[in-house]
């Protein structure tokens, strides 16, 4: 049977790792940011379906009921986002 050795970077994992990281951080940003703008003054139960969905289509997966409901508040309330990404 052949073997193969497998060695990698570390710091050059990392550094793709973290600028994958900081894409999706400006996608949430952008996504978060625009949601504020469009349902300022609204109710956080309407936010939130769309929130989950918006999520969802940016960056893939569902963020908990606790910090959707979070988010959600932040965008009613009318605060902007800037999302950082931190691999370690």
């Amino acid at each position: 049977m052949a073997r193969s050795k497998f060695t990698f970077n570390e710091k050059a994992l990392k550094k793709v790792a973290n600028e994958a990281g900081r894409k999706i951080a400006a996608r949430l940003s952008t996504m978060l940011n625009g949601m504020s703008s469009e349902f300022a003054g609204r109710p956080v139960e309407e936010i939130k379906p769309v929130l989950q969905a918006r999520w969802r289509a940016a960056v893939g997966g569902s963020i908990t009921d606790p910090e959707l409901s979070e988010y959600a508040a932040k965008i009613a309330a009318g605060e902007t986002f800037d999302v950082k990404v931190n691999v370690r």
